[in-house]
């Protein structure tokens, strides 16, 4: 019972800093700045001294100080009288001299001193006293002061490169910026707070199973993975899964950047990952993970600087000695995310370090609805209309990380216009912000530009609605957002593969914008530069990627690796090349011949669209319906159009 408060009075003790150290130099210093300037005596003329102190017989002594300076010393029977003060009382201040003044030379000075004293008898005559000084503290200040101002320099900037606080930190180069989760120190988050990762979740929750439960897998000679690669593309929460880990885990776990190891200094980084492994095996079992591994994983002979030291190559290959060297790890488990796994390199990937490699995808329908509710939970006035299923899917190919924006982005909306609550209308606004950008209605455009405009997005739409594998059309608007002078909402079907005929279409609708433009007005603008650069890319995929031309054949060029193995530029000939850029040519200039032939043939629905679009600036599916009746569609796609409902029918310009 008594020990408590004695604990907790040496935890609120403060710690003694070398900041202390410096302010009691400095108190020092100041107090002999204040000493000395109170005992400094004063300065006076020899013609006073003579005069008004010899002559009288004031004068006790005189002591000349290194043939330069003449200190004057007063009868203590005549202080305290006339123009002589009180002398300061206290330590150091006996046998001061009360005056000084100084002297060109000893021989004129002794001269003028028996000359004033000729009429004084020898007896009482002054004596002169010779000193010589030496200024001890001066000089060793003068030679010592630049070296402690070059040194303290070197020290304070060692200690911000190494980027500690604390006096020691500056001989800390080696250690791993590393922080620590424990129990006394754990995260909030666990499995619940991650949703739509089942898959990954069931191979993630096996590790942590077996750092609970290590018997019930050794019992039948099974053996922990010693590393576990997260993979996906960014915002599909791997770093959110690592914090989970943690929360759940109940073990050690060492959290640190890849960048954490690389520093300036050659072998920093191979002291870090040592000092890392040191450390994690003293506390096993226990987790380390690694986020953006490739910043020190990147494959090794891809250096530029030939036959130079490569820091990261050490630090990598440091790395790849401690999880699977000669030494062993047991209980050890390394848990490492990025989105950049093809440029990694190939020891790392080998079995026995990282054992897994675990695939977090982008979120189908079903992973949005459970990713949904996560982030709705924090909102805490929702109203009556917020349908979750319809709002996953509106976002098709949005991470979690854009769904959480997107809830983020309605709550301001709401609050912005001074709203109660969070309805399913600042939920559409919020994707058509995050999507389009922020709209500019303030923009100037000149009514020709605006009629443009109007026929290259009604171009679009009519385009996608008439041919059957384009996706479909959800809104259009003419309404600037970020850098497009209009924009127009699709709502691509969620499939796994895509045919020719998809692409091709899809390939249609991109190019019905110019082809509008080319239709009505016989001329094109500049406005379809975004559809072109997508286009040619899609093209280019179909020729050299997938093998979907016939002049080229079945071939594909395409690297999955990302390391470029056979250390070609490009893994053809010139005469393919020319091929391939014939065959490109010829896939885009149909696309563009098919889109103006479709305008051509419905350019009255065409005329009325881009009317539509000028007076109301938004337009929905259900007014494309009303133009060019039902569209032929999958049944996926006839369900996901009978989901837009009336809120999203009113949003246009008022």
């Amino acid at each position: 019972m008594t020990e408590e408060p004695k604990n907790n009075e040496t935890q609120n003790k403060p710690k003694l800093s070398i900041y202390w150290i410096y302010g009691i130099i400095a108190l020092i210093f100041i107090a002999l700045q204040f000493y000395s300037s109170g005992s400094n005596p004063e300065e006076i003329s020899i013609n006073d001294f003579k005069v008004n102190m010899l002559q009288k017989g004031h004068v006790q002594k005189i002591v000349v100080v290194n043939k330069e300076t003449v200190e004057v010393f007063i009868k203590p029977s005549e202080l305290g009288k006339g123009r002589y003060p009180n002398p300061p009382t206290g330590w150091g201040m006996a046998n001061k001299p009360q005056y000084y003044f100084r002297i060109g030379s000893i021989e004129n000075f002794e001269k003028q001193l028996s000359e004033t004293q000729q009429d004084i008898p020898l007896e009482q005559q002054i004596q002169v006293y010779y000193e010589t000084r030496e200024n001890y503290f001066g000089t060793i200040i003068s030679y010592l002061l630049p070296i402690i101002l070059i040194v303290g320099l070197y020290l304070f900037l060692l200690r911000k490169m190494a980027g500690g606080n604390g006096g020691g930190q500056i001989f800390n180069f080696g250690k791993a910026r590393v922080k620590l989760f424990d129990k006394e120190n754990n995260t909030k988050i666990d499995f619940s707070n991650v949703a739509g990762l089942d898959e990954a979740k069931v191979e993630i929750k096996e590790i942590v199973d077996f750092l609970k439960n290590p018997q019930k897998y050794t019992e039948l000679g099974g053996k922990i993975p010693k590393g576990v690669l997260l993979v996906g593309p960014p915002g599909t929460g791997k770093t959110l899964l690592a914090k989970a880990v943690a929360g759940e885990a109940h073990v050690p776990f060492f959290s640190l950047s890849g960048s954490d190891f690389v520093e300036m200094f050659v072998g920093v980084g191979a002291s870090r990952v040592r000092d890392l492994f040191r450390t994690a095996k003293e506390k096993a079992p226990c987790i380390i993970f690694i986020d953006e591994i490739d910043a020190i994983g990147r494959a090794r002979g891809r250096n530029p600087n030939f036959n130079t030291n490569d820091e990261r190559e050490n630090t990598l290959n440091q790395l790849l000695t401690e999880m699977d060297g000669f030494e062993s790890n047991s209980g050890v488990i390394i848990l490492a995310a990025t989105n950049r796994a093809d440029i990694l390199d190939k020891a790392l990937l080998r079995a026995g370090r990282f054992d897994r490699q675990i695939q977090v995808e982008l979120p189908d329908l079903n992973g949005r609805i459970e990713i949904f509710k996560v982030h709705l939970r924090p909102l805490k006035q929702l109203a009556e209309d917020v349908d979750v299923e319809f709002l996953a899917k509106q976002t098709p190919g949005f991470s979690g990380a854009d769904i959480a924006n997107v809830c983020n982005e309605a709550a301001l909306i709401a609050a912005r216009k001074n709203k109660k609550n969070v309805s399913k209308q600042d939920f559409l606004d919020a994707i058509d912000r995050i999507v389009g950008g922020l709209e500019k209605r303030t923009k100037v455009i000149s009514p020709k530009e605006k009629k443009i405009i109007a026929y290259h997005e009604a171009g679009h739409a009519t385009v996608s609605w008439m041919l059957e594998h384009a996706n479909p059309l959800i809104k259009v608007t003419i309404i600037p957002r970020g850098q497009a002078l209009g924009a127009a909402w699709y709502l691509p079907e969620e499939r796994q593969l895509s045919t020719t005929d998809q692409i091709f279409h899809e390939m249609c609708a991109t190019m019905g914008g110019r082809a509008a433009e080319q239709v009505v007005f016989g001329e094109i603008s500049t406005g379809a530069l975004n559809d072109l650069e997508r286009v040619t890319k899609q093209a280019y995929a179909m020729v050299g990627y997938f093998g979907m031309s016939e002049e080229i054949g079945p071939i594909s060029f395409f690297d999955s690796t990302g390391q470029s193995e056979y250390m070609f530029t490009k893994p053809y000939s010139e005469k393919t090349a020319e091929k391939i850029d014939q065959e490109v040519k010829r896939l885009v200039k149909l696309a563009f011949d098919t889109a103006c032939e479709v305008l051509t043939k419905n350019r009255e629905g065409l005329d009325k669209l881009a009317q539509k679009l000028l007076e109301k600036e938004v337009i929905y599916t259900e007014d494309l319906e009303q133009i060019f009746g039902k569209r032929k569609s999958s049944q996926t796609e006839e369900n996901s159009q009978s989901e837009t409902t009336e809120e999203q029918q009113n949003q246009a310009h008022e």
